[in-house]
């Protein structure tokens, strides 16, 4: 046997990192999957775009609510690994997570939450008492999910409804109040909710047999692959029919709303070609699925509904966000 024979492989890093190669600016990167966060910004930016229609947003505003964002989502993300350490270590698709390769100590994982965590509060505490009384509640919420998987196969709501929380926070933190009608923002969380635990529930496919083996709760896990690809495309459909019912609240009787109609129209477009790359007998395009496909929705809807508000409102947003009267 020669000597590459011999020598064995490093195992391959996991989707949506970097090579750090020394740097703790990437090792904290690659800690909370930063890419990810292309998932649920634009919707709450969506959320912001939509209580614009209400109220006059300033820049100042867009700027603590991404700080507001990207710190709960930090600290979401490293709780989950910290408090998943031990779990990531034995399955061979994690185990090359900062925590269990000794890329990063858990003291420091433990202290970069906490400041994070911090600063979600601050940021909460700087739009507006609505978003500061919340915002132990949206934050506790998100960290207990990195729980949930040692007990309910329904995990995956709890992820959703987590970052379903992104675009009313967005909302209430530029109105100070609940949205009129009511529903609005109920069917916009619902969207968000069902979005985030479908493409969940396709992201849990690559890891059924691992989970069963520890007795770790997912769906795949508990229904097996094919019913909980129907699963998905259930929630995924629900997705699309809420998306419609938030453009009927915030449009109605009104001429405005096509480019927020074509957004829908492109998000079911999108979420069909999705569930086209999965199969339970190949998963091999499911990093696709899972990271661009949801990117780009997230991306496209919130640039629709964006271009939506500026082609109606154009002088209007410009005195708001360019003017900050």
């Amino acid at each position: 046997m020669n000597e590459a024979a011999r020598t064995p492989r490093p195992a391959a890093r996991e989707g949506q990192t970097f090579a750090h190669r020394g740097s703790r600016w990437l090792v904290y990167a690659n800690f909370v999957k930063l890419p990810h966060t292309l998932f649920a910004l634009p919707f709450a930016l969506v959320g912001v775009v939509l209580a614009s229609y209400q109220e006059r947003v300033t820049w100042a505003t867009v700027g603590w609510i991404v700080l507001a964002f990207t710190c709960a989502r930090f600290a979401a993300m490293g709780f989950n690994r910290i408090v998943d350490r031990e779990i990531d270590a034995r399955n061979p698709r994690t185990r090359q997570r900062e925590i269990p390769s000794g890329a990063l100590r858990v003291t420091e994982a433990v202290a970069s939450v906490a400041v994070a965590s911090a600063l979600f509060f601050l940021a909460a505490w700087q739009l507006n008492p609505l978003c500061a009384e919340l915002s132990p509640v949206a934050l506790g919420w998100v960290l207990f999910y990195s729980y949930t998987k040692r007990f309910t196969r329904w995990c995956h709501l709890v992820l959703g409804l987590g970052m379903a929380i992104a675009p009313v926070g967005g909302y209430l933190a530029v109105t100070g109040a609940w949205s009129t009608p009511w529903w609005m923002l109920i069917a916009l969380a619902l969207a968000v909710t069902t979005w985030g635990a479908g493409f969940d529930v396709l992201y849990a496919l690559q890891d059924v047999d691992f989970d069963r083996g520890q007795g770790l709760y997912s769906l795949p896990a508990a229904l097996g692959q094919p019913a909980a690809l129907r699963v998905a495309r259930l929630l995924h459909m629900l997705t699309v029919v809420c998306l419609a019912a938030v453009g009927a609240a915030v449009f109605a009787g009104t001429s405005g709303g096509s480019f927020y109609a074509l957004g829908v129209v492109v998000t079911a477009a999108l979420l069909v070609y999705e569930h086209s790359l999965v199969r339970p007998a190949d998963l091999s395009r499911l990093d696709a699925a899972f990271f661009m496909m949801n990117g780009v929705i997230s991306i496209v809807f919130f640039a629709c509904v964006l271009i939506g508000r500026i082609t109606h409102h154009g002088a209007a947003l410009y005195s708001v966000f360019v003017l900050g009267r």
